[in-house]
């Protein structure tokens, strides 16, 4: 559909910090069927295919739990290429024994777990864009629930979950942050987003070429809600994925005009939204 291909800017890559790499391993491989791409004593880079990444753990030294009441990651949302894949995932998880949620959002059909250290994972499917119903400049989605009855009719015994799809991509993230004006300034002024979805006064959803959402923000943790401590589990960094080297350039130089934090480490462009979730901005 391309909204995770150039040159539509995406979220290419997605990096979360765990207190017990070697457990958060096996929960992303024995269970939700990643193969180890890259590995370190204290990280690990994850994949779908067999030659990419878009997901990739680290312990970070004298790492603490998961704080509540923070701003930082909701979830990560994983996209599955077909109905097909989410029917047969519901099954697997069944089997495992996973407790899930589940939502149907009216744009998607989704699935909500937690990774061992309590990092929510949204597991979810897209319907078709001419399905979805745009009011102007902003598209329905809703919280209703998700109709197992008709999405199990969809799963193929013959061809059960064998691991996630190579076709998988990094949907989405979802952020808690700690206010929402300076927040919308940031992701539309800075990054050039444009708020497709507006949840009451605690929310806004934001994307680039008109997808339902490459970002979602909420205030559910609280109004000024802060930060959490650097080696805390929860998110480090996320990765925007620009077309060209011109398109980050501009993007870098639109947010020095609205004051944002733009720091250069190993030759990766890094910026902080107002809460201080870490952005990398790639090409």
């Amino acid at each position: 559909m391309g909204f995770h291909t150039k040159p539509t800017t995406f979220i290419g890559h997605v990096k979360v910090k765990v207190e017990n790499l070697q457990r958060s391993i096996g929960f992303f491989t024995d269970v939700l069927g990643f193969d180890i791409l890259e590995q370190t004593a204290s990280a690990v880079k994850l994949t779908t295919d067999g030659k990419t990444s878009f997901l990739s753990l680290e312990q970070p030294e004298g790492v603490t739990p998961k704080q509540g009441r923070t701003t930082g990651l909701y979830h990560f949302a994983i996209l599955l290429p077909d109905q097909s894949s989410l029917a047969n995932i519901v099954v697997h998880l069944v089997e495992k024994g996973i407790r899930f949620g589940s939502s149907d959002h009216l744009v998607s059909e989704a699935l909500y777990l937690k990774d061992p250290d309590g990092n929510e994972i949204e597991i979810y499917r897209d319907r078709e864009p001419v399905e979805w119903n745009w009011k102007g400049k902003e598209v329905d989605m809703a919280v209703d629930p998700l109709d197992f009855e008709h999405l199990l009719k969809i799963a193929t015994p013959d061809k059960p979950w064998k691991g996630m799809p190579a076709e998988a991509v990094m949907g989405h993230i979802h952020l808690h942050v700690s206010e929402l004006n300076k927040t919308e300034e940031f992701y539309t002024k800075g990054l050039g987003m444009d708020v497709v979805n507006r949840f009451g006064t605690q929310a806004l959803f934001l994307s680039y070429g008109k997808y339902h959402h490459h970002v979602g923000v909420n205030t559910w943790n609280g109004i000024g809600a802060p930060a959490p401590a650097k080696n805390s589990v929860g998110l480090e960094s996320f990765t925007l994925i620009f077309d060209n080297e011109e398109a980050r350039n501009q993007t870098v130089t639109t947010l020095k005009q609205i004051g944002a934090e733009i720091v250069e480490e190993n030759n990766i462009m890094i910026t902080f939204d107002p809460s201080g979730n870490a952005i990398q901005l790639a090409v």
